[in-house]
């Protein structure tokens, strides 16, 4: 596998509402280029609080080390993600994270092509001659860019998502249950390309899910929660990692 993305020690998350908090502790997270991490569990154990903080959009409660580090043409850059400004982090979400959101989230007054190309737009890259035509042809979608969301099959939708988070090539690619709302082939088929993807672009690629049975044996890395009840008030998870068998 290639270079550390992330290295985490000891962050800690709580979110309090209404009274009631919820806190989640990571011991230890390493993730690395090439690598395919699942996030398993079900509702409330934490995913997507972890996927919010990968995702630089949620800061730790604290942390011994929390840092993120990126490719430049000088060696790699390390930043410090709880000392980071918002429009740092905005920079490398937009630069350096591809999200695939569970429901797709497509505009639909845009075409096919047209949600694929608004990620590289807005990240300012230039594609080269043919990239766009190599992903719509991995992802099965060459024969789908003229057609608006509402004319596609959910996975057909879903794969959009996937091209959309991809076509800027970014090193992070984090992916909330994208599988939850289609039939479980299509289900296997989204894994297995995101699971290619990764190893084709040397990208981390995050992915949450409740199916455990749609990781287990194929994840290079899979973070499990274990989740108690501190007081009537107060929930506590904690996330443990495990090397799957996805391990070349």
């Amino acid at each position: 596998m290639g270079d550390i993305v992330y290295t985490l020690h000891q962050v800690v998350k709580t979110r309090s509402k209404g009274g009631a908090s919820f806190t989640l502790r990571v011991p230890e997270l390493v993730l690395r280029q090439g690598e395919f991490c699942s996030v398993v569990g079900p509702s409330g154990c934490g995913k997507s609080t972890l996927l919010d903080m990968l995702a630089l959009v949620l800061a730790p409660t604290s942390a011994e080390c929390f840092q993120l580090s990126l490719p430049d043409p000088h060696g790699p850059m390390a930043y410090d993600l709880p000392r980071l400004g918002e429009g740092e982090a905005a920079r490398i979400r937009r630069s350096n994270i591809g999200y695939v959101l569970q429901n797709g989230g497509l505009l639909s007054f845009l075409t096919v092509r047209e949600n694929i190309l608004l990620t590289a737009q807005l990240s300012q890259r230039r594609l080269a001659a043919g990239e766009l035509e190599e992903l719509v042809r991995v992802l099965g979608l060459a024969d789908q860019l003229e057609k608006k969301p509402q004319y596609l099959s959910g996975g057909q939708r879903q794969r959009v998502a996937v091209a959309r988070a991809l076509i800027h090539r970014p090193g992070i690619i984090l992916a909330d249950e994208p599988t939850a709302a289609v039939d479980y082939p299509t289900a296997l088929d989204i894994r297995d390309e995101l699971l290619g993807l990764a190893r084709r672009m040397g990208a981390a690629v995050i992915m949450v899910t409740h199916d455990r049975t749609l990781v287990d044996g194929v994840s290079d890395v899979q973070v499990n929660f274990t989740v108690r009840r501190v007081s009537a008030q107060e929930v506590e998870a904690t996330a443990s990692v495990h090397c799957g068998g996805g391990r070349t």
